[in-house]
């Protein structure tokens, strides 16, 4: 069996490694910016965006939407 490639951008990336080439890539302030969720402006960290956004498929959604469209780039 031969195994294909996945066209899925988020295939393989955990959620962790998304916030974590966001803040890496845009900073916590530019997050804020471009995501209006409180997590990214307040007191800002890896831990609780997580928690947050295991919690809130809508903000989950966002992040994941925006990682989509800097990989395409």
């Amino acid at each position: 069996m031969s195994e294909q490639a996945s066209n899925d951008p988020l295939h393989g990336k955990t959620l962790e490694y998304i916030v974590r080439y966001l803040v890496d890539r845009f900073g916590w302030q530019e997050l804020s910016r471009r995501i209006r969720i409180n997590c990214f402006s307040k007191d800002p960290s890896v831990k609780s965006t997580l928690t947050f956004l295991r919690k809130t498929p809508w903000a989950r959604k966002k992040v994941e939407d925006l990682y989509i469209s800097v990989f395409e780039k």
